[in-house]
């Protein structure tokens, strides 16, 4: 009997059965009080029960890396590895004829994005913006696939501006542009986290994120035809919104609450989407996603983008000692755990991973496998303890960095062929001396108390153990103890 295809649904109950998921059923105003309640949320999922219209919502799934992690079926410290092991995997999706994403067809006048329980983010927002939106659009020369994160400021009830990075969407609608013609597109909302995640990866032009999907998840994608534009899409997705982007049309939008905490990147003149057609399930439910640093946003970023270098990494020089990589919350900084086999070999994975596929690594670090890099503490102590700054910093001046980054200066603006950031990157090499020098490697042996084994919780008064359970996640899964 064939299994039931991954969905929304399934990774809700999922996360029910985790003691993941916190039901939310009291009225909430999406556009005044679902954004203070998922920017508080960082370790459950929401599920809104009771919004406007009659609609549910889904917010914070994944809150952190360990709902990552509970998609994966994976822990923490493997999920990286697993996700590039994977992504070496593309399986091509199907087609079917019937979709549940497709049980209600409505069409122009038929439909109101207003009334979608699209939330406003953060304070300075310029509006409602549909952050969980993946669209889906094609060359127009080869009709080769591509599906991206695109953020959407709701403009009116069939309207809705777009952020267009200049990555594959956008080489996309300059082609339609160049030609004086609208891009059709197709945007779903909501789905299983191995699609978003995969949408979210920065592969070759032309690779289709379906196939990459399909790779994560084990399964080939169902995919159905749209109703108005010639695209696929996901058969049980939520909703679906079909559409074209204008050519030459550019429109104020923003500011916005983006993934590196600030308000200022993106805003501008931006294009906008004209939609003639919403799909959806008879009993659809919304998928909020708060953007931030730490964020439900740069969760899913965090994913590929680590298990992309690492697979780079993975064979440098002939194939490091390499144990795990992880992004920096903004994640415009990369941290490789490995075990040196020379000296020097540290920063030539520091060179390879800030040269990635990706625009974002400006801060690369390294550190042994000593170091938990999933505590912040612990890499900001091996730099603190580890680094000699003449010897173990470099900075290299004149790099092409990624747009949002607001650190940087900004040239062109977005909306044009030229916006990008123009700075510097900072390799920071952290790792101890190699084992084939064991006197200096000595040096840096870490302290570790006698009786590691012993377990607080055996030694504590009863009236004590509620604490003591409490705080044994912080202490006893430590590489402290080990």
């Amino acid at each position: 009997m064939s299994q039931s295809p991954k969905d929304m649904r399934s990774w809700i109950a999922e996360l029910e059965a985790a003691s993941e998921l916190i039901r939310i059923d009291k009225p909430v105003d999406p556009l005044t009080q679902m954004g203070s309640l998922l920017y508080q949320s960082r370790e459950k999922a929401l599920f809104f029960e009771n919004l406007p219209h009659g609609w549910r919502s889904l917010g914070q799934a994944p809150a952190n890396v360990r709902h990552a992690a509970l998609a994966f079926g994976a822990t923490e410290e493997t999920l990286i590895p697993l996700v590039a092991k994977r992504l070496g995997t593309l399986i091509p999706p199907v087609m079917v004829k019937q979709a549940p994403v497709q049980e209600v067809i409505l069409g122009r006048g038929e439909f109101d994005l207003t009334h979608l329980p699209v939330h406003i983010a953060g304070q300075l927002d310029g509006g409602p913006v549909i952050g969980s939106g993946l669209m889906v659009s094609k060359d127009p020369d080869t009709g080769a696939r591509n599906v991206s994160f695109h953020r959407l400021q709701i403009k009116g009830p069939e309207k809705s501006g777009i952020l267009l990075y200049p990555r594959h969407s956008w080489k996309n609608y300059l082609k339609y542009q160049e030609r004086n013609q609208p891009m059709p597109v197709a945007i779903f909302i909501g789905h299983h986290p191995l699609y978003y995640v995969a949408a979210a990866t920065t592969a070759a032009y032309g690779q289709d994120e379906f196939e990459i999907a399909g790779g994560l998840l084990g399964a080939p994608v169902r995919l159905a035809k749209c109703r108005t534009v010639d695209l696929e899409v996901p058969a049980e997705a939520e909703l679906v919104l079909e559409g074209h982007i204008p050519p030459h049309t550019r429109e104020d939008e923003g500011p916005f609450s983006e993934f590196q905490d600030y308000y200022v990147t993106g805003t501008g003149k931006n294009p906008i989407v004209e939609y003639q057609c919403m799909t959806r399930r008879r009993d659809a439910i919304f998928k909020n996603l708060q953007n931030g640093s730490e964020m439900e946003g740069c969760v899913f970023h965090k994913l590929p983008m680590a298990a992309t270098i690492f697979r780079r990494l993975k064979d440098v020089g002939g194939g490091p000692n390499l144990h795990n990589v992880g992004m920096l919350p903004g994640v415009f900084g990369v941290v490789i755990q490995m075990t040196q086999r020379a000296y020097g070999e540290a920063k030539n994975l520091l060179l390879a991973a800030l040269s990635s596929e990706y625009h974002h690594p400006k801060v690369a670090i390294a550190v042994d496998a000593d170091v938990d890099i999933f505590n912040h503490s612990e890499i900001l102590w091996a730099i603190a303890t580890r680094v000699d700054p003449q010897r173990d910093i470099v900075v290299i001046p004149g790099t092409f960095n990624h747009a949002m980054d607001a650190s940087l200066p900004e040239l062109g603006a977005p909306g044009t062929p030229l916006w990008q950031r123009h700075g510097s990157k900072v390799l920071i090499d952290a790792t101890i001396p190699p084992p084939a020098d064991t006197e200096a490697r000595a040096a840096f042996e870490r302290i570790r108390p006698r009786n590691p084994g012993l377990r607080l919780e055996n030694f504590a008064a009863e009236s004590s153990l509620p604490l003591v359970r409490a705080l044994s996640p912080l202490f006893f899964g430590s590489k402290l103890l080990r």
